[in-house]
């Protein structure tokens, strides 16, 4: 009964959501998807935490579930370019690159995009073969040798997993964002 009231307590909550979010940052996706869930509640939801717990589930490869916690964080934090990027990574991880682009412009319109929805929104373009453009964006964040660097290294990568050589196709994993 005691430890029930002492994680009730707010400052609590924000030690628990501190820990789940550097579970997270550790690759302790399942610990980190639980602790976080004691950091809230579903009458009391924080979109920060609702975003993490959705990068923690696309982490153990459970998409859907996970875009149901960026849904719920969108509810409350209309158009927040990180949970957009993170729900376009999701996208992308099920290898659903129209929908992934279409998240990805959504957080790249917002003046409060990062350098992170920049990159993210290039691999997603360039992972349908629009290096061209994906090299554009990349140097709005880069110098012009570095982002056409990042793109080719992109090129080579794809060229690769296209070979004939039995292996199966891999999708490169991005930057999942975590806010602050």
């Amino acid at each position: 009964m005691l430890e029930q009231a002492t994680i009730a307590h707010p400052g609590n909550k924000t030690l628990l959501a501190q820990y789940g979010r550097a579970l997270a940052d550790n690759g302790n996706f399942q610990q980190a998807f639980d602790v976080l869930s004691k950091a809230h509640s579903p009458d009391n939801p924080d979109w920060r935490l609702l975003s993490v717990q959705g990068t923690a589930l696309d982490q153990m490869g459970r998409h859907k579930e996970a875009r149901g916690y960026y849904a719920s964080a969108l509810k409350i934090m209309p158009g927040d370019p990180g949970v957009l990027s993170n729900l376009g990574l999701s996208y992308m991880l099920s290898r659903d690159l129209p929908k992934a682009e279409e998240a990805l412009r959504q957080a790249y319109a917002s003046p409060r995009a990062s350098a992170r929805v920049r990159q993210n929104l290039a691999l997603v373009v360039g992972l349908q073969g629009r290096f061209a453009e994906a090299e554009t964006i990349v140097k709005a964040d880069l110098p012009p040798d570095e982002a056409a660097a990042n793109v080719a290294y992109l090129k080579d990568m794809l060229n690769r997993n296209e070979a004939p050589r039995g292996a199966p196709k891999r999708t490169p994993v991005a930057s999942l964002s975590q806010p602050d």
